[in-house]
């Protein structure tokens, strides 16, 4: 007979049977959420691992994370980066203040270009936990002889290590350690063996690790310096060697004839030379002199009103020249040590092949007419934008193969035009498929729209994207707009400060004051490891069309502009300067280690920019038209040196040596308005 306690009776019904438990999740095993040694707000992750983190060869980037278990156990924390090959390179992760609050970061680099992976590999410290445990326990006398067993057990367990990895030398100290932490010792000396910086030095290198717990591995792509680092000049050929022949007509420019200003921006010290589109232009709708309606017989039309019966996207216009001279053009910059960038505007004008062949890519209205761009009060008549719903394989295909084409005949760097109209899922993919072939390829979003787009365009995939800057002039908006661009943004949205466009003649510069010019060349060449310049720049072009506008008069959008680049009052020296010292001081080719410093005038910004031992102090004016002076308090720290220290400077811009402490004092004019010291070591 069973007895109740051997079995249900029947006043207790078995229970019903319950789901079999869950396998007991193995150490060392990468699974979503906590691990054994738990790893939270992992960073830089993008949308959960969707889209990879972004770096570039040989840039050091933070990995931060919160890092965490039970009880006292010591735990310690290490980034792995895995290359598209397999290999791994591992940085020791630093627990920083405030400790209780468990955050590990630090600071990794990746060595080659690819679609690399990251994670964090949290574990138990043992040496960590035992020198706690020897500190507290040894000085009073409590387990002694066990203390030191425990110590002499893992000296050993690395002495093992070394021996493994073929660092005889280290294991035969490490076990002479173990042989000498005998409990009959007298504590101090016992003690003085867990402090000792040989030891230290060596249970890191070939540290001791138990349940080591592995985050997922999440996407990095690391792609080449240009990517984050250039200095961009933009012109239009057409406008080059432009000249009205002997009956008064116009005669364009052409790729040939703009040979001269890929030398000068060579000259200048830029790296990549961007056009505006290249191909036919519509006639249908055509703009005129200062967008007005109505065009005289020789206005050449916006260049963004692209197509015509002479083709379109994969088309040049004649007067430019053939592929042929286009070839030409391209190697001519490649000798200079330049890269052409093309504008890649998706987007038709009414006499595009496209309007006829696939007028299922636009939007018919209800009155059986094409809907032409609009962004209000602008209008641009002359513009269909491109439906991607109506039939989004078409449009998709096309769009990549255009690209494919541009990229046969050397093209490796394109300025998107508006890509905040187009579907970001269309972006992604086209991105990654040019992505997946040519890695090299470099794309800059021209997106000045809601922060939340701007930010999506960057994160699935474009490697540059134009900014607020032109709109951020006083000291306040900097500050804060560089510190969200240099923080956890710098992981997908990488910066470049424009001066100036053709759309945008920026209100700063409208005075004309060449100090208003010099400033925003000073700050945008240095707050930014990328920048640019519109052509006109430098000759201090700054009329607006209206009052109060923001829009060039007589813009070269919809007319030729040939201009003299030598005029008197040029700024052809300072960009050449400002592009020299950028190329000779790693300091200002990365975004991420920015510091502002105090200065007492508001009209007065100071920061500096450090890698490695590179240091680079700017002291600029914000006000074109005054002198003014201001004290500086200086973060000597951020300097890479003590408070009490002295630094010499060295004006790169200006010329001049200075010598600074903690507290300095500044005078800038109209005439200087800025500073660029080098710290000298």
């Amino acid at each position: 007979m069973t007895s109740p306690t051997d079995g249900p009776s029947d006043s207790q019904p078995a229970a019903a049977p319950g789901p079999a438990a869950s396998p007991v999740p193995r150490t060392g095993v990468a699974v979503p959420g906590l691990a054994r040694i738990p790893v939270a707000n992992l960073q830089p992750v993008i949308e959960g691992g969707a889209h990879p983190a972004k770096a570039v060869v040989g840039e050091l980037f933070p990995v931060t994370a919160n890092v965490f278990r039970e009880g006292h156990d010591a735990v310690a924390a290490t980034v792995v980066l895995t290359s598209p090959d397999g290999r791994e390179l591992s940085f020791r992760m630093q627990q920083v203040e405030p400790l209780g609050l468990d955050i590990w970061t630090g600071e990794v680099a990746a060595d080659a270009e690819g679609d690399w992976t990251m994670r964090v590999e949290a574990w138990s410290d043992v040496w960590g936990t035992w020198v706690h445990t020897a500190h507290a326990k040894l000085p009073v006398g409590v387990d002694v002889d066990l203390v030191c067993l425990e110590g002499q057990q893992v000296l050993l367990r690395a002495a093992q290590l070394a021996e493994d990895a073929g660092e005889a030398t280290d294991a035969i100290v490490l076990r002479s350690a173990a042989q000498a932490f005998l409990p009959d010792r007298p504590v101090r000396e016992l003690l003085e063996i867990t402090e000792a910086p040989s030891i230290n030095r060596l249970m890191s290198d070939h540290v001791v690790r138990e349940l080591v717990s592995p985050t997922l591995d999440y996407p990095l792509v690391v792609e080449r310096p240009r990517a984050l680092f250039s200095s961009w000049y933009e012109f239009f050929p057409r406008s080059q060697g432009a000249h009205r022949d002997e009956h008064g007509h116009w005669v364009s420019g052409t790729f040939d004839s703009s040979r001269e200003r890929l030398e000068a921006a060579a000259a200048m010290g830029f790296d990549i030379v961007y056009l505006p589109p290249i191909h036919p232009i519509g006639t249908a709708f055509r703009k005129g002199r200062n967008n007005t309606l109505d065009p005289g017989a020789e206005d050449p039309g916006s260049p963004w009103a692209i197509g015509s019966p002479a083709g379109g996207h994969d088309a040049i216009h004649p007067d430019l020249g053939d592929f042929d001279a286009f070839d030409r053009f391209v190697a001519r910059a490649r000798e200079l040590g330049l890269e052409v960038a093309l504008d890649f505007a998706l987007q038709a004008s009414p006499d595009h092949p496209w309007a006829t062949e696939h007028p299922e890519w636009f939007t018919t209205r209800l009155d059986g007419t094409i809907a032409y761009a609009e962004n209000p009060p602008k209008k641009y008549q002359d513009i269909y934008p491109i439906n991607f719903d109506n039939d989004p394989e078409g449009i998709y295909h096309e769009s990549l193969r255009i690209l494919r084409l541009w990229i046969s005949h050397g093209v490796t760097v394109f300025r998107v035009d508006n890509p905040h109209t187009k579907p970001v899922n269309f972006w992604r993919w086209l991105l990654g498929e040019v992505h997946r072939t040519n890695p090299e390829v470099i794309f800059l979003a021209e997106a000045f729209t809601r922060p939340e787009m701007m930010a999506a365009l960057g994160k699935v995939g474009f490697q540059q994207s134009y900014t607020y800057f032109t709109w951020r002039n006083e000291k306040w908006e900097l500050e804060e707009y560089l510190t969200e661009l240099s923080g956890l943004k710098a992981a997908y949205y990488r910066p470049n400060f424009w001066v100036n466009t053709p759309d945008i003649n920026p209100t700063f510069l409208q005075s004309g004051a060449p100090a208003a010019f010099t400033i925003r060349a000073v700050l945008a060449a240095t707050l930014s490891p990328s920048w640019g310049v519109y052509s006109g720049f430098e000759l201090l072009e700054h009329l607006p069309l209206r009052v109060g506008g923001e829009e060039y008069l007589d813009s070269e959008k919809y007319e030729y502009r040939p201009r003299d680049y030598n005029a008197p009052g040029n700024l052809n020296m300072l960009l050449g300067k400002l592009n020299e010292i950028r190329r000779e001081h790693p300091a200002l080719q990365q975004l991420r280690h920015i510091t502002f410093h105090h200065a007492t005038n508001s009209q007065v910004i100071v920061y500096s920019k450090r890698q490695g031992d590179d240091t680079v102090i700017v002291v600029c004016s914000l006000d074109p038209h005054n002198p003014v002076d201001s004290e500086v308090y200086l973060d000597m720290g951020a300097l890479g040196v003590a408070p009490s220290d002295l630094i010499t400077v060295d004006d790169y811009l200006n010329w001049g040596s200075y010598t600074w402490g903690q507290r300095a004092f500044v005078r800038l004019s109209p005439q200087q308005p800025a500073h660029i010291f080098i710290v000298r070591h």
